[in-house]
C-alpha cells in the first residue's frame, strides 16, 4: 500500500512540475506585441490543458473536492518561485503571473462536488467550465500588467527565434476576439484532457496492482 501511495504522490509531483514548466512562459507574449492576440489564444489553451489534466488526476486520486484547487495552488507557487528568479535577473515585476489558474480549478471542484463525485460529469461539465473560464481570467491577468508595448520597448529581447520573428502586425488576426476563440477551443479540448487525467489515475492503479 505504501508503495502504491508513494507512486501516486510521485506522479502528482511530476505532473505538477511539468505542467508548471509548460505554462511558465504563458505571459511571454507581452514581449511580442505583433503576435499578441495569436499568442494569447495559444497560451490560454496550453494553460487550460495543463491545468485540467493534472487537476483531474489529483482530484480523482483523492476523491476529495477541493484538491483540484490545491493542485492549481501548487502550480501557482512553482510559477512564483521560477518567475521570482527571473525578476531577480531583471525582468519586470508585472511579469510574475497572478493566480490565474485558481478560479478555473475551483470550477472543476464544483462540478465534481455538485454531481456527487461523478467522473463523467467532471469530464464534461468540469472540462467545459475550465476551458471556457481560463481565457477570460487570463485576459484579466493581461489587463492587470503594465502596458505590453511599453514593456516590450523597456525590456527588449536580444534575439528572437526565427519562428517568432514578426513578419507583419497580427493584431485582429482572430477577429479581435482572442478570449472567445480560446474559450471555444479550450472548452472542447479540456474535456479530452479531463478524460485523460481520469485515465491516468486508472492506469496508475493497474501499474501498481
Amino acid at each position: 500500500v505504501w508503495f502504491r501511495r508513494c507512486t501516486h504522490y510521485l506522479f502528482i509531483v511530476v505532473v505538477a512540475v511539468n505542467s508548471t514548466l509548460l505554462t511558465i512562459n504563458a505571459g511571454d507574449y507581452i514581449f511580442y506585441t505583433d503576435w499578441a492576440w495569436t499568442s494569447f489564444v495559444v497560451f490560454s489553451i496550453s494553460q487550460t490543458l495543463m491545468l485540467v489534466v493534472g487537476a483531474t488526476y489529483y482530484l480523482t486520486f483523492t476523491g476529495v473536492p477541493g484538491t483540484a484547487t490545491y493542485y492549481a495552488l501548487i502550480m501557482t507557487v512553482y510559477t512564483w518561485i521560477a518567475k521570482g528568479a527571473w525578476f531577480a535577473l531583471g525582468y519586470p515585476y508585472d511579469f510574475i503571473v497572478i493566480p490565474v489558474w485558481l478560479p478555473s480549478a475551483m470550477l472543476l471542484d464544483l462540478a465534481y462536488w455538485a454531481t456527487k463525485k461523478n467522473k463523467h460529469s467532471l469530464i464534461l461539465f468540469g472540462g467545459v467550465l475550465c476551458g471556457m473560464s481560463l481565457p477570460l481570467f487570463n485576459m484579466v491577468n493581461l489587463i492587470t500588467v503594465a502596458d505590453p508595448l511599453e514593456t516590450a520597448f523597456k525590456y527588449p529581447r536580444p534575439t528572437l527565434p526565427p519562428y517568432m520573428t514578426p513578419i507583419e502586425p497580427q493584431v485582429g488576426k482572430f477577429y479581435n476576439s482572442p478570449v472567445a476563440l480560446g474559450a471555444g477551443a479550450g472548452a472542447v479540448l479540456a474535456c479530452t484532457f479531463a478524460a485523460l487525467g481520469c485515465k491516468l489515475n486508472t492506469w496508475t492503479y493497474r501499474w501498481m496492482a
